[in-house]
């Protein structure tokens, strides 16, 4: 995007990449469909050390910008939910199509390009596999560490560095979580199993989808919530959000005095969920055998099940990286640095990190569109 949006300005314009091949992120993208934006994309979606950062780049190139594209191309989309756009066929047709437009305005893609040095003189000077480059813009739009094995590293940390700019911690965000293995063990009946609920954590909470898995808790809700956890921290799990289960208990005591309370509850949560909770509650028993005490306990717990996961699956599978370089160090409407003129960071490199539903594209896009501006 930064490429494309420089190079109609006529800046003559190298994109180099270590990788084999370009957009490998894009094509891997929603199962492969691409979730390219949101289209109510605001900063409220973002986690940054400076959150009113991102606002400049995101009101300049709107997501209605990047649909506008879309159209142009006559790509077909699907809005999945509540504004997350999908192409409709294949993530490749947003590579295509950013492709077409970098060889339109005259883009240079040099791929298997793996950077050697860099030095400032009164260019900057870099020396790869593929030839030395002197440039007077640098634009390091390298990503985070998420998802090492499509070429992710910490390279463009090692630049904003090396160039005395701040980087803040990183960590792995909107990625599963793994579980202490007592708790697996106990839970491991549930491996594939998906329910919608609420979870809260530091003041946060991200409804959605929450998936079992063989290592612990992944789905929507749980990616979500991970981007607000930190190690040590319990989370807070509502499997029945906006149910008021003691009037539930109630009519179902009524109706169905003998039924096993496993069975009632499996009208509400699937009944593998209903077996197991209850198991691991102690209610497996007749329903008007559960006293006063245990439906108040199963109240509490069902709509704030406590559980402290072991850690998270890490930058192996986790679709962005929280912290990066210090937003402080950068004009939020360049993205130049402000120490060293000329050098740019764009996209997830930067301390910027969105939800999950395409708002980590936008920021992309609009990021790249901004540094365009003036490189």
């Amino acid at each position: 995007m930064c490429a494309i949006t420089a190079a109609r300005r006529g800046r003559r314009v190298l994109v180099l990449d270590h990788a084999n091949k370009v957009g490998k992120k894009i094509l891997m993208s929603g199962g492969g469909r691409c979730n390219f934006t949101h289209l109510y994309a605001t900063a409220d979606n973002y986690i940054s050390h400076n959150p009113h950062f991102c606002k400049s780049a995101l009101k300049r190139f709107t997501p209605y910008d990047f649909l506008e594209l879309v159209n142009k191309y006559q790509i077909e989309y699907v809005d999945k939910e509540e504004g997350q756009l999908f192409c409709e066929h294949s993530s490749k047709d947003i590579l295509q199509m950013l492709l077409a437009e970098c060889e339109a305005a005259g883009v240079q893609i040099k791929t298997r390009c793996a950077i050697e040095s860099i030095d400032k003189q009164d260019d900057f000077v870099i020396t790869t596999g593929c030839g030395k480059y002197a440039v007077e813009s640098l634009v390091v739009a390298t990503g985070g560490l998420s998802i090492p094995t499509l070429g992710a590293t910490g390279f463009g940390y090692e630049i904003a560095k090396q160039f005395g700019l701040n980087v803040l911690m990183t960590r792995a965000a909107l990625v599963p979580f793994t579980l202490q293995k007592n708790l697996l063990e106990k839970l491991a009946v549930l491996s594939g199993l998906s329910v919608e609920a609420k979870v809260s954590c530091n003041n946060q909470s991200m409804a959605g989808g929450l998936l079992f898995t063989h290592r612990g808790l992944s789905g929507p809700a749980i990616l979500q919530i991970s981007s607000y956890w930190k190690p040590g921290d319990v989370i807070s799990i509502d499997l029945l959000p906006g149910v008021d289960v003691v009037e539930w208990l109630q009519k179902m005591r009524d109706a169905h005095p003998k039924m096993e309370f496993k069975n009632s509850l499996s009208q509400l949560l699937p009944k593998r969920l209903a077996e197991c909770l209850c198991g691991l509650w102690r209610l497996d028993k007749p329903i008007n055998q559960i006293n006063e005490k245990e439906r108040a306990e199963f109240e509490a717990r069902v709509h704030d099940w406590q559980i402290k996961p072991s850690g998270s699956e890490g930058y192996r599978t986790a679709e962005v990286t929280l912290g990066g370089v210090d937003t402080d160090e950068l004009s939020s409407k360049t993205m130049e640095a402000n120490k060293v003129p000329g050098l740019y960071f764009v996209g997830e490199v930067v301390d910027v990190s969105g939800q999950l539903g395409g708002y980590n594209f936008q920021w992309a896009w609009s990021s790249g569109w901004a540094a365009g501006q003036y490189v």
